[in-house]
């Protein structure tokens, strides 16, 4: 019994011991005041990120429903685009996922990578057995100088908040911006900068003369999540020509007018 008891409480010490490094690791390599931020373009959002998405840093993106999963790789593919843009060119994309998502989701598509502004040579696709080797490979990415980003397609329940811490400090080694991609919202801890929830929006190019037929993809985004501020949700449209984001002028309101109000109260 005695010998137990000294067990578990060395056990104890090493658990309590482990803690204390890795709250001092994430301390020096966690979000500094002065590491460099990936600007969406729009500066109300900007502001609330206090300058844009903390590059060397870990974020996560998920898909309003696991049906617009597409939707939520086209912000993703954006971000991306715009940090190759401003910081990283001639760094590589690394897109990991297991080969059961890439047989139900597909593959990053040339076209579609030309259309985002990304050249589709500097992509690497990394296809992994398991969601643990998804994992692994992205945090050996992270560190890789020679990687701008590193995305993680995972599902819901993948990763647990040891794994993100370690991606986390992996970002900050290797100045590398980590994505997860997500294929539903996850509610569990998490030590991610921001955590993004992505829907469709609608492309208004009716009536606009600047297109013809489909418009640029417009994103309904809700920040949930910001260890640098405030939280918020935007339509935003994808401007692929100059690689970044705009406010949609023409979105339709995130809630009705109250039916039960004055005209005046209604529409204020």
């Amino acid at each position: 019994m005695a010998l137990s008891r000294m067990a578990q409480m060395t056990t104890a010490v090493v658990i309590d011991r482990l803690r204390r490094e890795l709250r001092a690791a994430e301390t020096a390599t966690g979000l500094p005041e002065c590491s460099t931020s990936l600007t969406l373009g729009i500066p109300a959002i900007d502001g609330i990120l206090s300058g844009g998405l903390a590059r060397g840093a870990l974020h996560e993106i998920a898909a309003v429903r696991e049906s617009e999963t597409a939707t939520a790789t086209g912000f993703a593919l954006a971000l991306a685009a715009r940090n190759a843009r401003s910081a990283a060119a001639g760094r590589s994309l690394l897109w990991i996922a297991e080969d059961l998502s890439l047989a139900e989701n597909g593959a990053p598509y040339g076209p579609g990578l030309d259309e985002a502004g990304i050249a589709p040579e500097h992509v690497i696709t990394v296809a992994a057995a398991r969601s643990r080797d998804v994992l692994w490979a992205m945090e050996e990415a992270l560190r890789c100088r020679a990687v701008g980003v590193a995305i993680g397609e995972l599902r819901a329940r993948d990763i647990d908040q040891v794994a993100s811490r370690r991606l986390s400090l992996a970002a900050a080694a290797g100045d590398t911006l980590g994505l997860i991609l997500r294929t539903a919202p996850d509610d569990a801890p998490s030590a991610a900068a921001t955590r993004w929830i992505i829907g469709a929006a609608p492309s208004l190019a009716e009536g606009d003369e600047r297109f013809h037929g489909i418009g640029p993809p417009r994103f309904a985004a809700h920040l949930i999540r910001n260890r640098r501020g405030h939280l918020g949700a935007w339509i935003v449209e994808w401007n692929s020509v100059e690689q970044r984001f705009e406010l949609a002028t023409h979105s339709q309101p995130l809630a009705g007018a109250a039916v039960d109000r004055p005209h005046r109260a209604a529409v204020a």
